[in-house]
């Protein structure tokens, strides 16, 4: 599965000033990980977002969120993000801080 490049490289640029930051194609797209672990990346058209199990509710409920789910069963602590909400500077930088805030409080692989 091919993943947006205009996305991943929107990402790219909101991280680019994060030490510590490396990507890897992984789930058929590219993903960003910090010290090692999974933060945000793209599937398709679509932004995947570790949040965390206690910020999951609230990320769930902004508009274009829903579980992750790859296999029928979501994985916990991780949003999926699409449509026309992307599309805004200001949303995709909120995903991408939250989990980076998020990822930053887990212990380096």
């Amino acid at each position: 599965m091919a993943y947006d490049e205009g996305l991943a490289q929107r990402i790219r640029e909101q991280l680019r000033d994060r030490p510590g930051i490396t990507e890897k194609r992984m789930f058929g797209g590219l993903s960003f990980l910090l010290g090692g672990n999974m933060t945000v990346g793209v599937v398709g058209d679509e932004l995947i977002a570790r949040v965390g199990t206690d910020g999951a509710a609230e990320a769930l409920a902004r508009p274009g969120a829903r579980p992750m789910d790859f296999t029928g069963r979501p994985m916990r602590g991780w949003v999926t993000v699409s449509g026309p909400e992307l599309a805004e500077d200001s949303v995709l930088r909120h995903w991408v801080t939250a989990s980076v805030a998020f990822t930053g409080t887990l212990p380096p692989k």
